[in-house]
């Protein structure tokens, strides 16, 4: 399907959810198209599955709750990202000010949760590596996250994010750079 299809399906969508008498069936289509890859921007950002579907749950929900207000200036997908985005991060917030952990504690609290997570199968570098992203800043994780496993255009992570691609693009070099070394280090 050609990307000018998709657009025009995805418009049809927003049309669709925007009048009362088509969203409830419209919102039942944007849960099952993006339900897949917000759950793993999601779990990517908060490392368990549990917390995860929660935060899932908390995106479609305040997504819901706010379609009114959804004007179309972004695409639909850059709007639910973003909301999962912020649910993400607020939530990593509120569970670092619930333990009250310093920021090098919030890198042991990640490493500490990949390994015990049960619910992703994976050999020693897919795990190694999930150790190294943890290990990022949290710009930095996001960023290399949404390039690295969503192959994300800089220009929707700018839209998502409210940063530069210049910024985007540096940050995501910076990443990649410690990322390297980690592996270097591990070696």
């Amino acid at each position: 399907m050609s990307t000018d299809s998709n657009d025009t399906e995805r418009d049809t969508l927003v049309q669709r959810l925007q009048n009362p008498a088509t969203c409830r069936q419209a919102f039942s289509e944007v849960i099952a198209r993006y339900s897949e890859p917000l759950y793993w921007q999601i779990r990517r950002m908060v490392q368990s599955h549990d917390d995860a579907n929660d935060l899932l749950q908390n995106t479609f929900m305040k997504a819901w709750t706010s379609i009114d207000n959804f004007r179309g200036d972004a695409k639909l997908s850059t709007w639910l990202y973003k909301i999962a985005i912020n649910e993400s991060l607020t939530f990593l917030e509120r569970e670092k000010k619930r333990s009250s952990m310093s920021i090098d504690d919030e890198d042991s609290y990640l490493i500490n949760a990949i390994e015990a997570d049960k619910d992703i199968d994976g050999d020693q570098l897919r795990l190694e590596l999930r150790k190294a992203i943890a290990l990022l800043p949290e710009k930095q994780r996001i960023v290399f996250n949404m390039r690295y496993y969503d192959d994300m255009k800089y220009e929707q992570m700018s839209e998502i994010l409210g940063t530069s691609v210049g910024a985007l693009k540096a940050s995501y070099h910076l990443a990649v750079k410690k990322i390297e070394q980690y592996f270097a280090d591990y070696d």
